[in-house]
């Protein structure tokens, strides 16, 4: 079960998500899946520094998926966050490369959201205009926070 949620304080936005499996304890596979996914996560923040680009940290996160048999979602991604929900100009992919994109400058500030598939990336939206599930009926993941680049590395907002 994925729970997707944000808030909004004194004007700025937040967005996190969690999965969590219901029904006893986790099939291997599954349990596998969802340690991926958050290692990803915090593999992808690691890297939200200044001096960064936004291709380190899709990079970061796609070799964490990849090396345990996963695929990253590629249609839906990690977005700039701030006065709105979805920042114009700033997206985070779950895979790239290093090196590659915007230029990550202190203060910036991104909803950093690894989504995993247990089979092949593909996903499809349902008639809700909101709902997204695989294309090839195979369990998914999602896991993210809300992360500020300071001078001292990435800061979590989002955590409790």
């Amino acid at each position: 079960m994925g729970v997707d949620c944000g808030a909004i304080l004194e004007g700025y936005y937040s967005d996190m998500a969690v999965t969590h499996y219901v029904g006893g304890e986790p099939p291997a596979q599954v349990d596998d899946l969802m340690k991926t996914t958050l290692r990803s996560l915090h593999k992808g923040i690691e890297k939200w520094r200044p001096g960064n680009r936004v291709g380190d940290v899709s990079a970061a996160i796609q070799k964490e998926v990849e090396s345990r048999g996963f695929s990253v979602v590629r249609a839906l991604v990690g977005h700039g966050i701030g006065t709105v929900m979805h920042e114009r100009g700033l997206q985070i992919p779950n895979y790239g490369n290093a090196g590659t994109g915007i230029k990550i400058v202190e203060g910036m500030t991104a909803a950093i959201e690894p989504m995993v598939n247990m089979g092949g990336y593909d996903v499809r939206e349902l008639k809700d205009g909101w709902t997204y599930v695989t294309a090839d009926a195979s369990l998914s993941c999602h896991f993210e926070h809300t992360v500020v680049a300071t001078a001292d590395g990435p800061r979590i907002l989002t955590l409790p």
